[in-house]
């Protein structure tokens, strides 16, 4: 067993960039990279792009998590992540590379290849193995809040999808409860908190108006005492606010990312590396004494 065990980052001194590579070919931004294509070349270059441009940590995932997409099976994800998380391994071997999964099967296998971070949008809820993975390889794990309920999504040809009405019956406490609750099944299953990091979900399961409040108030999420991780980056309630579709929202992202530095954000996780590196610079400067 090859277990990777990752340090953790010197948080506080700067906001991290955690790089995108989606390998599917129905991500929501329009970016993901489409199965006909050499996809581990193309990854591989996306990866060199990335790191170039300031990316700390890059993200790989196999499956979309877009409004009103369709699942994978294990099989699947695993033929399409594992080429890619072996072949930039190689390539870049100091690379951090994180596996964005909720399945244990992926995350163990991907974990045994080269990746060190496991980045779970289910919050260690969809598959009870997945906890006892992480802390048996010393990965740090993402633990992501998600009330993602496919039949509450309203699809655009244009914007793309959007959540309407779910509901809180107090938005933040909710959150912060719900996300406790993932750190209790990590710590149930031996993962320290050195190794847990908080993602709120923006996006997931939440209204635009919902989202738009949620990274407003991302210091709550931070008083909670956890690294904080959030990925704004051209997602809906951005199209939405400003009628635009995924490829036209990168001044919108740039904008979410500031205040997400602002309020307390140690990771943003983006699809523009290099734009949003300087966004992060230029805020960092500003906020961070």
């Amino acid at each position: 067993m090859d277990t990777h065990p990752s340090a953790p980052l010197p948080w506080g001194n700067r906001t991290f960039i955690m790089a995108i590579i989606n390998v599917t070919s129905d991500s929501f931004s329009n970016d993901g990279i489409l199965p006909n294509s050499d996809v581990v070349a193309a990854a591989l270059a996306r990866a060199g792009q990335f790191l170039q441009e300031g990316a700390d940590i890059l993200d790989i995932g196999g499956e979309s998590t877009r409004p009103g997409s369709q699942p994978v099976n294990a099989e699947e994800e695993l033929a399409r992540v594992l080429p890619v998380v072996e072949a930039i391994h190689a390539a870049f071997p100091d690379a951090l590379l994180s596996v964005d999964t909720y399945r244990a099967v992926v995350a163990q296998a991907a974990l045994e290849v080269g990746a060190r971070w496991i980045n779970d949008v289910w919050g260690l809820r969809a598959d009870p193995d997945l906890a006892a993975v992480a802390a048996q390889y010393g990965a740090p794990v993402v633990l992501m809040h998600n009330r993602l309920k496919p039949d509450s999504a309203e699809l655009q040809v244009r914007l793309g999808g959007r959540y309407v009405g779910v509901e809180y019956t107090d938005l933040m406490a909710d959150i912060q409860r719900e996300l406790l609750d993932s750190v209790a099944l990590a710590h149930q299953a031996g993962i320290p908190d050195v190794h847990i990091i908080l993602d709120p979900g923006i996006g997931f399961g939440k209204t635009v108006e919902q989202n738009l409040e949620l990274l407003n108030r991302l210091d709550e999420i931070k008083a909670l005492g956890y690294p904080l991780l959030v990925g704004p980056s051209r997602k809906s309630f951005i199209g939405y606010t400003l009628d635009l579709p995924p490829e036209e929202r990168l001044e919108g992202t740039a904008a979410a990312v500031a205040l997400c530095i602002e309020r307390g954000a140690d990771i943003i996780r983006v699809h523009d590396v290099g734009a949003m590196t300087r966004v992060a610079k230029m805020a960092d400067a500003i906020t961070r004494k």
